[in-house]
């Protein structure tokens, strides 16, 4: 039993990790339970088999696993994601899935934070204003900069949000030419090119090297420590302080409580052995999705339904990142012999945004819109190769002409839209009564019902998104907008609010009914806004940081 640290942290991914960084350089002890394993930078290797079709960095679905219920036919239908093969997890390692992230990094907007006031109730959905203001959180956007590190070059544009700085502290990493040919087609359709911020150090900072550029950001691990991810920015540093202990493979099943206070975490070690950690506070960053999980299961006298949901809301509003994705193809024989030359060229990144459409008009009224990301299509080859198959069963001499096509006569050039999922009464999380885990706990069952308004929105974006590639001279272009959820993009399900009756957390995070509770993880989010969430979950961790400090002085 563990009982000399002031604080115990459930994760340790971007919603921990900068609370980790400022209570180890405070000086006070800090332990991190992690359930996954421990890899560092010379761990990560781009083998597309291991990494993206059998899944190393996550946990296999027949030992632990989600059960998804959905609409089919007006009834709802209950699915182990081990017999789907639908996958709701995203890293599962210390610095969590901000090791395989991308690094597209944007702000929300001030509007972002007044989602309801600003443009008014749509039925079924159950938008809220934020308890805080984005002049609130503006400071540790900053300091988000700094600390672990964004990369470019501040663009003006309508819908720039207001900055506190001039610029970002590091510059852009390297761009590919094809970034000439975006910026005048934008300027010609009278649209504002930005410069993507990333996570991504152009050169070497302290124990960090720079990019590579080999291309294998999305879905890998970054072997140089240029990318932002937790574990690299804020856990490493964290370590050398000698305040902090993180111990991997440590899954946290259940949180011990008496009265309004957590008494102790109970742990299961790699070896299946039984742990309790004791501190003077607790914060939960497991992913939205377990988080919600593990509050549910920690149940008490005093808690019958789960830790800190007396009032019924934990679970509740689980949010995603709505949008899609769409690509236009450049083929070399239509091009000018230096054009083909500049298309092949690859490591330097796109490194293009729009967000000209982060307010579209619909029905007359103003909406909210959403950002596209520009990048080229990901380098794997074996995605690459299973594209050239459609339905047509194609082998021998043909195969091989198609395969040689998509590899060596053209260049696709893609886009990612991020608007925001709207919180409705039937996406939420709870216990699922049959399925367990390896370890016998109930694993989560997630209700998804997404509100038809993002589809809308998606799709009304996609179409401005095409116009910017067929200006550019793609062919083939096309876009593909679903409601089905991605699950690198989870929010919400411990909302922060006033009122306890609808709200878990209060405005600092902390549990309405637990003292000494903090969530920190994207789970306190009551809407999304309509960018990517670790720029805003990273800032907001250390505005909960700041506030738990304070209670540990008391």
């Amino acid at each position: 039993m563990s009982n000399n640290y002031d604080v115990c942290i459930i994760g340790s991914g971007a919603g921990a990790a900068p609370v980790v960084y400022e209570l180890a350089h405070a000086g006070f002890k800090v332990l991190v339970l992690e359930k996954g394993p421990w890899y560092e930078k010379e761990d990560f290797f781009k083998d597309e088999i291991a990494v993206c079709r059998r899944s190393t960095f996550t946990p296999p679905l027949h030992k632990e696993q989600h059960v998804i219920e959905e609409k089919e036919d007006g009834k709802w239908m209950a699915t182990p994601t081990s017999q789907s093969g639908r996958d709701f997890w995203n890293g599962n390692m210390v610095g969590g899935s901000s090791n395989l992230m991308s690094g597209y990094f944007h702000r929300m907007k001030p509007k972002d934070f007044r989602l309801l006031s600003s443009y008014g109730r749509i039925e079924g959905a159950n938008s809220v204003d934020w308890p805080i203001s984005y002049e609130d959180l503006e400071p540790y956007y900053t300091k988000v900069e700094k600390v672990v590190g964004i990369s470019g070059s501040v663009t003006a544009h309508p819908f720039l949000e207001p900055r506190s700085t001039k610029n970002f502290p590091y510059p852009a990493t390297a761009e590919h030419g094809i970034t000439q040919w975006f910026d005048k087609v934008c300027k010609e359709e009278g649209l504002f090119s930005i410069q993507t911020p990333r996570a991504v150090l152009p050169f070497k900072v302290g124990q960090r090297e720079g990019c590579e550029y080999a291309g294998y950001c999305g879905s890998y691990g970054c072997s140089t420590g240029a990318k932002g991810s937790a574990r690299e920015a804020l856990l490493n540093p964290a370590l050398q302080t000698g305040n902090v202990t993180i111990k991997e493979r440590s899954f946290v099943a259940k949180l011990l409580s008496q009265g309004d206070r957590v008494t102790a975490a109970t742990y299961i070690d790699a070896q299946g052995r039984h742990h309790q950690a004791k501190a003077k506070i607790f914060v939960v960053a497991a992913q939205a999705i377990e988080t919600s999980r593990l509050l549910l299961h920690s149940q008490s006298d005093f808690f019958p339904n789960g830790l800190a949901n007396n009032s019924g809301q934990v679970g509740k509003n689980i949010i995603f990142s709505s949008g899609g994705s769409g690509e236009g193809r450049f083929v070399y024989d239509d091009l000018p012999t230096n054009d083909q030359k500049m298309l092949h060229s690859v490591g330097p990144f796109v490194n293009r945004s729009l967000q000209d459409w982060y307010e579209v008009t619909l029905n007359g009224k103003k909406v909210k819109g959403g950002t596209v990301d520009f990048l080229f299509e990901h380098p794997n080859p074996v995605a690459k190769a299973k594209s050239v198959i459609n339905e047509e069963l194609v082998w021998g001499d043909k195969l091989k002409q198609r395969v040689l096509k998509r590899f060596s006569k053209e260049r696709i050039l893609s886009f990612e839209i991020f608007c925001d999922w709207l919180p409705t009464d039937n996406t939420f999380v709870s216990l699922d009564p049959k399925v367990k885990d390896q370890w016998g706990m109930p694993v989560a069952k997630l209700r998804l019902d997404p509100h038809p308004h993002d589809l809308v929105v998606g799709k009304m974006i996609a179409k401005q998104s095409e116009r910017v590639l067929k200006a550019m001279g793609a062919k083939d272009v096309n876009s593909w907008i679903s409601s089905s959820p991605p699950p690198n993009l989870v929010a919400g399900g411990c909302r922060f609010g006033h009122d306890p009756k609808t709200s878990v957390l209060d405005p600092d995070c902390k549990a309405h009914e637990v003292a000494n509770l903090y969530v920190t993880d994207g789970s306190f989010m009551p809407t999304g806004g309509s960018v990517p969430y670790t720029w805003t979950i990273y800032a907001n961790a250390f505005r909960v940081a700041k506030k738990i400090i304070q209670q540990l002085h008391v």
